[in-house]
């Protein structure tokens, strides 16, 4: 009975994190849209065509807002790509000087005659 309490206390906090949130909506809505698109078109040709008609008629009304969101997404994977290489940098000029310090503080001074 004592060590259930530990063991449900780490679930709790394992289930309760945004990631399982997240992990547990997208395997709930695969599994229903498997059950109920998948069995329903890839069954039917007529409705398979009808989806796909439905599906080019709604990118091509909103093709320049898909556009715009696809570039935008696009701009901000790029400034994330480089934030990311600036951390990096840092990270590592800061490592290399971490390094410097001991190696300069072992080296004795050098008595010269």
């Amino acid at each position: 009975m004592m060590m259930e309490e530990p063991a449900r206390h780490m679930m709790g906090n394992m289930i309760s994190s945004p990631m399982t949130h997240g992990a547990m909506m997208a395997a709930t809505g695969f599994a229903a849209g498997r059950g109920l698109i998948g069995g329903v078109l890839l069954r039917n040709p007529l409705l398979l065509i009808g989806a796909g008609l439905v599906a080019g008629y709604l990118a091509h009304k909103y093709e320049k807002e898909i556009v715009l969101a696809a570039s935008k997404a696009m701009g901000m994977g790029k400034d994330f790509v480089l934030q990311q290489k600036e951390h990096l940098s840092d990270l590592v000029a800061e490592a290399q000087e971490q390094e410097a310090k001991p190696a300069a503080a072992a080296e004795p001074p050098s008595s010269q005659d």
